[in-house]
């Protein structure tokens, strides 16, 4: 995510602080983990021709032979902005992409070149020119060309997640910040005509104080009777569950249980039916404690476990009301977290990061080896 400078250089100062104190560790892979043999980190599409595509920056990169080689980049725009495709960077702030059931990829992405940020630590609060679009665009034809370039949302400035329902409708979460005190909502924008058009839902508060605070970076899944799930970052040691009737307006809010840290998770449902859930868990593994980060009301209002140095993965067989008991399937001495979950075949999952480390960390497993343990 691509927080302001003085977040990001918090950010690194914890970064380093964990590592100082974690030296002596190494780089831990679950040994029914292989490592891809690219460290692009996607999102991943399906084209036609069994390729897989991802953008990077304002391009298109194909590849035939699962990643072990990339096409040359295509440009996706060549016009000026406003609302310049961007795709992000492997390891780095990446834009969600979807290929429909009619075969139209959908990319949602924030306008970098009109983005303006600053707070205020002697304030607590955001600068008042804060500002930052949220943009869509689309492809008929497998990423050759694009078309429907548009602004959907204002606000946003990350954004993790999109999934398709069986309706057809397409729905993204979107992270407006929010004022008086300076925090992070969630609302999620929808399109059940493959991104041609788009309808704002309503606004997620929790309330919060600071430039990591709030309902944050939020991961999508479809339940089977039709609802949608959405599960929140938060600084509350825990994921907060939403759930919605039509992927929409979200009437329904409660804790999950899921314990997690100061970080984002990603949800897949996945072709056996199962949900899964790859995440950083709220403290490491045999811990009962972890390092926190904010308190302030800049980072946070309250102090929140910084636990970013394990990633784990749990499976649902009903719907998310249960989980499998979570297994670590990295180890990192600074930290590995903002993962990416793609299922490149049946039962074969992809898990990519997108913060750190970097270059990013590419992992393959298969679902069978964790899944019920």
């Amino acid at each position: 995510m691509n927080w302001p400078m003085i977040a990001r250089a918090t950010l690194m100062a914890f970064a380093m602080k964990f590592a100082a104190t974690e030296a002596a560790e190494k780089r831990w892979i679950h040994p029914k983990c292989s490592l891809l043999p690219s460290d692009k980190s996607g999102p991943f599409v399906v084209l036609g021709d069994g390729r897989l595509m991802i953008v990077e920056t304002n391009t298109v990169l194909t590849t035939s032979d699962d990643g072990r080689t990339w096409s040359e980049p295509r440009p996706i725009a060549t016009e000026p902005g406003p609302g310049l495709p961007h795709g992000g960077i492997s390891g780095h702030n990446r834009s969600p992409l979807i290929k429909t059931r009619n075969g139209v990829i959908i990319m949602v992405y924030y306008d970098r070149q009109s983005r303006k940020w600053g707070w205020d630590n002697d304030k607590k609060a955001p600068a008042p020119d804060c500002h930052s679009e949220t943009w869509a665009i689309r492809s008929l034809d497998d990423g050759k060309t694009w078309v429907d370039r548009q602004k959907i949302g204002d606000g946003a400035t990350c954004i993790t997640s999109i999934i398709q329902t069986r309706t057809g409708r397409v729905v993204v979460p979107i992270q407006p910040l929010l004022q008086n005190p300076g925090r992070w909502g969630q609302y999620t924008c929808v399109t059940d005509d493959d991104g041609k058009t788009w309808q704002r839902g309503n606004l997620i508060d929790l309330g919060g104080h600071g430039n990591h605070d709030g309902a944050i970076e939020a991961t999508l899944a479809e339940l089977r009777d039709g609802r949608a799930l959405m599960l929140l970052r938060t600084n509350l040691d825990q994921f907060w569950a939403a759930y919605s009737n039509d992927g929409r307006y979200w009437r329904e809010l409660r804790p999950s249980g899921i314990d997690a840290s100061a970080a984002p998770g990603h949800l897949l449902r996945l072709t056996s039916g199962r949900l899964a859930l790859v995440w950083n868990r709220l403290y490491r593994e045999g811990k009962s404690n972890h390092a926190t980060w904010g308190g302030d009301c800049n980072w946070s209002e309250r102090p929140a476990s910084s636990q970013r140095q394990e990633l784990s993965i749990a499976f649902s067989e009903d719907d998310a009301r249960t989980w499998s008991k979570p297994v670590v399937i990295v180890r990192h001495p600074s930290a590995v977290c903002y993962p990416n979950l793609f299922e490149r075949r049946p039962g074969e999952l992809w898990i990519t990061t997108g913060w750190s480390p970097r270059p990013a960390l590419c992992l393959r497993l298969n679902e069978n080896d964790f899944a019920g343990r």
